[in-house]
């Protein structure tokens, strides 16, 4: 399930969804927050271009919106039920959670928009190694 070949791995991961060798991002750690979207042009190992078209990104705002909405899910689930926490202390940990979690949300969100178009190639992958 979370081997390569997956489309989790490749989410997960950050790396190129058509060969799953090397990372999108130039700098792995996203809480460098002048660095966190930073994205190689190509795949060194496959040639695959990111950037399929100017604004490509774009689309992945609407993806950032749902995962943002399942991060703060998981931020009120955990302080209702787990801690019994009120209503100000249940919106201060969502908003912490959202801000916290920003860098990583803004990553998955883009990992998820450009895996609905480039697909892992298994074929091309092992022909390139």
């Amino acid at each position: 399930m979370f081997s390569k070949g997956s489309k989790l791995y490749s989410i997960f991961t950050g790396t190129c969804p058509k060969c799953h060798e090397e990372s999108m991002f130039k700098n792995k750690n996203p809480y460098i927050l002048s660095e966190a979207l930073d994205m190689h042009e190509t795949c060194s190992n496959c040639g695959t271009k990111y950037k399929i078209e100017p604004s490509f990104f774009y689309g992945s705002m609407y993806v950032s919106y749902a995962v943002g909405i399942a991060f703060a899910v998981a931020a009120f689930v955990i302080s209702y039920f787990v801690f019994n926490a009120g209503l100000n202390a249940m919106f201060i940990s969502i908003v912490a959670t959202l801000v916290v979690f920003m860098p990583i949300i803004l990553r998955l969100s883009r990992n998820i928009w450009i895996n609905f178009f480039i697909h892992y190639d298994k074929s091309f992958a092992k022909s390139k190694k």
